[in-house]
C-alpha cells in the first residue's frame, strides 16, 4: 500500500559521501560520453560532408529515447537499479570497445556508428532513469534541489569544456586512443557501484507475488500503470504537457544557431562558440546559484519563474539587431541561468513526491514525451524558418515560453502539484 510519504526507508545521515562517491564515477562517465559523441560526430563530418548523414545520426540518438525510454522505466522500477546503472555503463563501454576494433582494422563505416549511437543512447536512458530514480533513496528530501542545482551545474560545465577538449584530444591522439577514453571513464563509473549499496524501494505484494498466489505482472502492464500514474495526476500530467510545448518551441531555435549566427549577425564559428559558451557559463552560473539557495519552499514557484526567464531570453536572442551581437550573448546567458531553475526544482519535486516504486516509469515518461518533440519540431520549424526568417523562430519560442510561464501561475492543479498526488496513488492502488 503507497501512502503519502516515500515508502522506503529515510536516507542515512551519512549520505553525503557514498552519493557523491558515485556521482563523481558518473561526472568522468559523462566527459567520457561527450568527448565520444563529439568525436563520432566530427569523424562522420570529415568521412561524409553529408547534412543528412549527420541528421541521421541525430536521429539515432534521438529515437530510442522516444521508443524505449518507457519501456526502460518500467524494467528500472522492476530491476535492482544498481545492476541497471553497472550493466549501462559497462555495455556502453563494450560498444565503444567494439568501434575501436571496427576503426583499427579500417572497417569502421557511418552505419557502424549510427547503430552504436541508437545502443549508446538507449543504454544510456536506462542509466539516467536509474540514477534520477536512486537519487531519493540516497539523498535527504531538504537536499534534493540542491543535488539537482549541482547536477544542472555538472552538465553545463560539460557542453563548457567537453568540446576544446574533445578537439584538442583529436590532435593529439587517433580516434581510437580518444575512444579508449570512454572505456576507462566508464570503468571509473562502475568501480563505485560494486562496493556501494543503493536502497531498492519495496514494492506492493501483489505487484511482486511474494504471496506466491498472485503472478508478478508483465512489463507492459508495469508501464500501464505508470501511465495511469501519471495520467491521474493533474498537476503532474500538466506540466508534462507544459514541458513538450516548450521543448517542441524552444528546442528548434538552437538547433537553427548556426544560421542565426551566419545570415543574421554575419559571423562565423567565433561568434557561434561565444553563443554556446554564454549558455554554458550561464547554466554553471545558474546550478550554482541553485545549489547554493536550494529555490523557494515551494518548488514549482522556481520552475516557473525559470521557465519565465528562459522565455525572455530566448526572445532577447530574436529581438536582437543585427549590430548588436551583444544582446544575443546576454540573451544565451540569462536563458543558460534560469535553465537550471526551471529543470533542477522540477526534479527535486518529482523525486521527493513520486511514490518510489514508481520513479523510473514516471522519469522515463517525461523523457520520452520531451523528446519526441525534438524530431516534429524541427521538421516544421526548418521550412518555416527558410521562409520567414530564423529569428521569427526565436520570438515565437520566447513569447510561447513566457506567456506559458505566467498562465502557470493563475493554474491551481499546477500551483499545487506538489500536495494533489493522491489520485495518481489511487489509480495505480486500483490496478492491484
Amino acid at each position: 500500500m503507497m501512502t503519502d510519504d516515500i515508502n522506503c526507508p529515510a536516507p542515512s545521515q551519512r549520505w553525503a559521501a557514498p552519493f557523491f562517491t558515485i556521482w563523481g564515477g558518473q561526472a568522468f562517465s559523462l566527459l567520457g560520453s561527450m568527448i565520444v559523441q563529439f568525436a563520432l560526430i566530427w569523424w562522420l563530418t570529415q568521412t561524409t560532408g553529408s547534412a543528412t548523414v549527420l541528421a541521421t545520426a541525430s536521429l539515432a540518438g534521438i529515437l530510442p529515447q522516444v521508443i524505449i525510454g518507457p519501456f526502460a522505466g518500467a524494467l528500472v522500477d522492476r530491476w535492482q537499479r544498481r545492476l541497471v546503472m553497472i550493466a549501462a555503463d559497462s555495455l556502453i563501454a563494450l560498444t565503444t570497445g567494439a568501434l575501436i576494433v571496427l576503426y583499427v582494422t579500417g572497417q569502421m563505416q557511418a552505419w557502424h556508428i549510427y547503430v552504436v549511437m541508437f545502443l549508446r543512447s538507449a543504454l544510456g536512458g536506462f542509466h539516467w532513469t536509474a540514477m534520477q530514480a536512486s537519487t531519493s533513496l540516497m539523498v535527504p528530501k531538504a537536499q534534493l534541489a540542491r543535488i539537482a542545482g549541482l547536477n544542472q551545474t555538472l552538465h553545463g560545465s560539460m557542453n563548457i569544456i567537453s568540446p576544446p577538449l574533445a578537439a584538442l584530444l583529436l590532435d593529439l591522439l587517433p580516434l581510437h586512443g580518444l575512444l579508449a577514453i570512454d572505456v576507462v571513464t566508464a570503468l571509473l563509473a562502475v568501480t563505485p557501484l560494486l562496493f556501494i549499496a543503493i536502497p531498492q524501494p519495496p514494492r506492493r505484494q501483489a505487484m511482486t507475488g511474494e504471496d506466491h498466489t498472485t503472478p508478478q505482472p508483465s512489463v507492459l502492464s508495469d508501464l500501464v500503470a505508470g501511465v495511469r500514474y501519471v495520467a491521474a495526476w493533474s498537476g503532474l500530467l500538466a506540466i508534462i504537457l507544459m514541458a513538450m510545448v516548450l521543448n517542441f518551441v524552444i528546442n528548434p531555435a538552437f538547433a537553427l544557431m548556426p544560421i542565426l549566427v551566419t545570415k543574421h549577425f554575419g559571423g562565423a564559428a567565433l561568434q557561434l562558440g561565444w553563443l554556446e559558451s554564454a549558455w554554458g557559463i550561464g547554466v554553471v552560473t545558474g546550478g550554482l546559484a541553485l545549489s547554493a539557495w536550494g529555490g523557494f519552499r515551494r518548488r514549482v514557484i522556481t520552475s516557473l519563474l525559470g521557465i519565465i526567464g528562459m522565455g525572455i531570453g530566448t526572445l532577447t536572442i530574436g529581438l536582437a539587431p543585427s549590430h548588436a551581437f551583444f544582446l544575443a550573448l546576454g540573451g544565451m546567458f540569462l536563458a543558460g541561468f534560469m535553465n537550471p531553475m526551471a529543470n533542477g526544482p522540477f526534479f527535486a519535486l518529482l523525486q521527493s513526491t513520486v511514490a518510489p516504486e514508481m520513479q523510473g516509469r514516471v522519469m522515463a515518461l517525461i523523457g520520452s514525451g520531451t523528446a519526441a518533440m525534438m524530431p516534429l519540431s524541427l521538421l516544421i520549424a526548418g521550412p518555416v524558418a527558410d521562409a520567414l526568417g530564423v529569428r521569427l523562430w526565436y520570438m515565437i519560442g520566447g513569447l510561447t515560453c513566457t506567456g506559458i510561464g505566467l498562465v502557470a501561475f493563475t493554474v491551481p492543479t499546477i500551483m499545487n502539484v506538489e500536495h494533489n498526488h493522491r489520485q495518481a496513488q489511487a489509480a495505480v492502488e486500483s490496478i492491484g
